[in-house]
């Protein structure tokens, strides 16, 4: 129990000592054109996009510590991801965003189980079902993150911090990561279309057909698999909970 009681404190510590860094590293960096104080959102991170692709070999690391401080903080993803395609092109932009969104959601799970949990909890407190999927994810917690993380259904930033407070184990939590894979490429694909980043995440930026059914189709197919498995579980875990 002693043991259990260090751990937990050095990872606390760990886990805060890393967002203060990430957070102070780009709070320096960044230059005042891409303040977020003055600038919405998503004009923040074209901002911050626009800088990261004039800092040269440098800018992969700044915007994989972009990402993990857009995660944690609950700025919308989608921009980062479409612009990395333009910045970076479609292999090596998929390689930095899947490294920024795998560190980004480690760093808010851990947040939410070390952190936050008083916090995460209320949020979700109302939600029967995740109470009850809460209680099989100890036992296929692997297999529920790979699902969700192929849906677009789960909100990303919130099941971060929500799968903080539930019995996944961490290493599980981290492998079911790959399951972003195949929508990041998609998507930062559809972002090296643009070939501009004022266009990302307007209504101007083109598309492909062709790419766009592609996203909509696995997106169809994986929404409707996690739908039924978790709706699955959920009712043995309360099965379970009234037996």
């Amino acid at each position: 129990m002693k043991n259990y009681i260090v751990v937990n404190r050095g990872l606390r510590i760990f886990t805060l000592t890393l967002l203060v860094i990430a957070i102070a590293f780009f709070s320096y960096t960044t230059p005042a054109s891409a303040n977020p104080i003055s600038l919405n959102p998503q004009g923040f991170l074209r901002g911050a996009l626009q800088w990261i692709d004039s800092l040269g070999t440098m800018g992969a690391i700044a915007f994989i510590i972009l990402y993990i401080i857009a995660t944690v903080a609950f700025l919308p993803g989608s921009i980062l991801t479409l612009g990395a395609g333009v910045v970076f092109g479609v292999v090596w932009g998929s390689v930095y965003v899947f490294l920024g969104a795998t560190l980004g959601a480690t760093a808010a799970f851990l947040v939410g189980r070390y952190l936050a949990r008083g916090w995460v909890a209320k949020k979700i407190a109302d939600n029967t079902k995740f109470a009850a999927i809460d209680q099989a994810v100890g036992r296929e917690g692997l297999k529920i993150v790979l699902l969700t993380r192929l849906s677009p259904i789960f909100p990303f930033n919130l099941l971060n911090y929500a799968f903080g407070i539930t019995g996944v184990a961490l290493k599980d939590y981290f492998i079911g990561s790959v399951g972003m894979i195949p929508g990041t490429i998609m998507y930062v694909y559809i972002g090296s279309l643009a070939g501009n980043l004022a266009m990302i995440g307007t209504e101007s930026q083109p598309s492909n057909p062709t790419a766009q059914w592609a996203i909509r189709i696995v997106g169809f197919i994986a929404t409707v698999t996690v739908t039924v498995y978790i709706t699955r579980v959920a009712q043995k875990a309360l099965e379970n909970e009234v037996l």
